[in-house]
């Protein structure tokens, strides 16, 4: 009886070895394995080290859940940083369209046209006016022309008659 109660002193597992140190959940696993006793094929491990195995288990899936939520919320902020920064480019995209809009095109009465077309069209405005005038000068001369060889046999006729 005595050489049970020495061989389970030797063999037994400390509760502060599979507890202490900075492991991971693997390590304490294997630890603990390592340090328990065996009964046939079954592992013997004591109740306060399984207890604190549980408690570090727990621990570690609190931490691992606060850090996922904390990633949760910096991924919604991000999002949202990033829809605010879509939504400022495509204003940006929208005045700049229609700065260029602005800067290629004039409203003419009620018309909007491209400034090239305008300029074209007020150059053969100009160009029809222009051509009007020298038909209508050009009119002119001949009417005066034909008044001044209308007075000019009126004249010569008044002076017949009068000789």
């Amino acid at each position: 009886m005595v050489c049970v109660m020495v061989s389970e002193v030797c063999f037994s597992q400390k509760a502060s070895e599979a507890l202490q140190g900075n492991h991971s959940l693997r390590e304490r696993y294997l630890l603990m394995k390592s340090k328990s006793q065996t009964y046939g094929e079954y592992k013997v491990i004591k109740e306060t080290v399984l207890d604190g195995v549980w408690k570090i288990l727990q621990d570690s899936v609190a931490a691992k859940e606060e850090a996922l939520r904390t990633a949760n919320g910096s991924i919604k902020d991000l999002k949202a940083q990033l829809n605010q920064t879509i939504a400022s480019l495509n204003e940006k995209e929208q005045s700049m369209a229609e700065v260029l809009h602005a800067s290629t095109h004039i409203n003419v009465l009620g018309m909007d046209l491209g400034k090239g077309v305008f300029i074209t069209m007020v150059i053969i405005a100009i160009a029809a006016l222009l051509v009007l005038l020298g038909l209508v000068i050009g009119r002119m001369k001949l009417q005066s022309k034909a008044l001044s060889e209308r007075n000019l046999a009126v004249s010569s006729l008044t002076n017949e008659f009068e000789e």
